[in-house]
């Protein structure tokens, strides 16, 4: 019995993953959000349901900002389309 084991049949590829990790914000671009995101956070008990509003303000800085903290992507994909839905409703049609 041979008990070499032979790795070159199998061949892994790592890709990064589709979503849940972007680039730290070294420059603190958006920490001023992630701050009252953490701060609702922390009044809320931790319920994240609670600050959905914050955490979309977060998401929407790190997509605007010129280094590339996170590519952009429909909010409606990231989870937010009621939030979305109910800010056109608070806007009054002319």
């Amino acid at each position: 019995m041979s008990t070499a084991m032979n790795f070159s049949t199998k061949s892994f590829t790592p890709r990064p993953p589709d979503k849940g990790a972007f680039p730290l914000d070294h420059f603190g671009e958006c920490s001023a959000f992630k701050e009252r995101f953490m701060e609702c956070l922390r009044h809320s008990g931790y319920e994240s349901a609670a600050c959905r509003q914050r955490a979309m303000a977060y998401l929407e800085c790190r997509m605007d900002r010129r280094v590339q903290l996170m590519a952009n992507e429909p909010l409606e994909k990231l989870g937010f389309k009621d939030l979305l839905n109910e800010k056109s409703e608070e806007k009054p049609e002319k």
